[in-house]
């Protein structure tokens, strides 16, 4: 889950366990642009992807939507919910998380696996993991801007590129939670198939704190597809 959430978001950084990042949004002319910007989260939207991995055949399928609002300690703050198929049942397993939008700051994660109830992960990320987020953010610069044709349609976007290794992203406004319309990393490429304006919340049920060994008996009782 973290993997691929971080995949996604600062796209194509390192793929290290979850943490928080903080980053100034909006156009600021006395700092260099952050990758961060591609985050505009609005209710309701939100899209499909395809990650084509260079080991796999079959390609994975995300979907990745805003399904809420709500203020957190005075500043707007959005759930943003992200799907895939499992792969132990096939079935969709569900993930939010409620992000502040002017800091980047991630406060909440709640995931709900195929034919289990919905668990809310501890969430207190270290200083380290916070540094560490931030000096990842801070790899990418912003090199142009192109037109990028996706099975999605043609989008005017920012050409993003990571200052070291592979990496590049392609951005673009119209695309929420985050703008990323392509991403190509050194084994895999995500591309944008489809855009959502009317999306709703999957996680349902009352949420209960994460217990990691009733977790992992419920998930050995699943059965295998």
């Amino acid at each position: 889950m973290n993997r691929k959430f971080f995949l996604l978001l600062i796209a194509a950084v390192s793929l290290c366990c979850a943490g928080a990042a903080s980053a100034q949004m909006g156009v600021n002319f006395f700092k260099k642009p952050n990758i961060a910007d591609i985050f505009r989260p609005e209710v309701g939207k939100g899209g499909v992807w395809e990650i084509s991995h260079a080991k796999r055949d079959k390609p994975d399928t995300l979907d990745w939507y805003v399904v809420g609002k709500e203020s957190v300690a005075g500043k707007d703050g959005y759930w943003v919910e992200m799907s895939h198929a499992d792969e132990r049942s096939g079935q969709p397993a569900y993930y939010k998380m409620l992000v502040t939008k002017d800091d980047f700051q991630f406060h909440r994660v709640i995931m709900q696996m195929p034919g289990m109830p919905a668990m809310e992960m501890p969430w207190n990320p270290s200083d380290k993991t916070r540094t560490r987020m931030d000096e990842e953010l801070e790899k990418w610069s912003r090199v142009g801007t192109e037109s990028i044709t996706v099975p999605a349609g043609t989008f005017s976007c920012q050409h993003w590129k990571k200052n070291e290794g592979t990496g590049d992203v392609w951005a673009s406004e119209k695309v929420s939670p985050v703008g990323v319309v392509k991403m190509v990393s050194a084994d895999e490429t995500m591309t944008l198939v489809k855009i959502t304006s009317d999306a709703t919340e999957h996680i349902t049920g009352p949420v209960q704190p994460f217990d990691p060994q009733a977790f992992m008996r419920m998930r050995k009782a699943q059965p295998q597809h």
